[in-house]
């Protein structure tokens, strides 16, 4: 779904419909967000969606064993952890082609004759923009930068908010998930103030 396109401006009208619902809580607003934000990201390719579940969830787990680890070794074990994760699922998207044919021009120019099938892999879109959100995270976790963040559902959002989720930028946490403490609520503002 293009952000250029007359299917995200339905999308986004009916996002924001929903969201300003008298009914719904700050805790519900949050959660139609996440909802939504993972719809946008479906709407490309729906199996991307479990890479985005998958870097969410090892780095919200990560971050918190990392602030409760006893001793520094295990803290740093577990950012390596996350690092090979995130960077390893990231690397074979992004450069699994591009490895497999110079291992095979190697070999080729070896003398050695081998001719794999192709791997035929597709780039999700946005994974190098939530890969390094996630990873952002970890890193300020395991420096003290920041303390795990108490919510779930909010740490998912700062992951996946479709405005910034194929895009960019690159939000840091300590950016995003204190906008999540208190009820956010859309309003009409001029564009240009005289």
């Amino acid at each position: 779904m293009q952000f250029n396109s007359y299917i995200f401006a339905a999308f986004f009208a009916v996002v924001l419909a929903v969201y300003n619902l008298p009914i719904l809580g700050w805790r519900g607003q949050k959660l139609w967000l996440l909802v939504a934000s993972y719809l946008f990201y479906a709407a490309w390719d729906p199996v991307f969606i479990v890479l985005v579940w998958l870097s969410t969830f090892v780095d919200w787990t990560a971050a918190r064993w990392i602030a409760n680890a006893p001793t520094r070794s295990r803290k740093r074990v577990l950012l390596v952890v996350s690092v090979i994760v995130n960077l390893g699922v990231l690397g074979y998207f992004k450069y699994g082609n591009f490895v497999l044919a110079n291992l095979v021009a190697a070999l080729h120019a070896l003398g050695i004759s081998y001719q794999p099938a192709p791997l035929d892999i597709i780039l999700p879109i946005g994974i190098s923009f939530y890969t390094f959100h996630t990873l952002s995270y970890t890193l300020d976790v395991y420096l003290g930068r920041t303390e795990p963040w108490p919510s779930f559902l909010d740490f998912a959002l700062y992951v996946t908010f479709f405005p910034a989720l194929v895009s960019g930028p690159i939000l840091r946490a300590s950016q995003f998930l204190p906008q999540c403490r208190e009820r956010r609520r859309t309003q009409a503002r001029p564009l240009y103030s005289r």
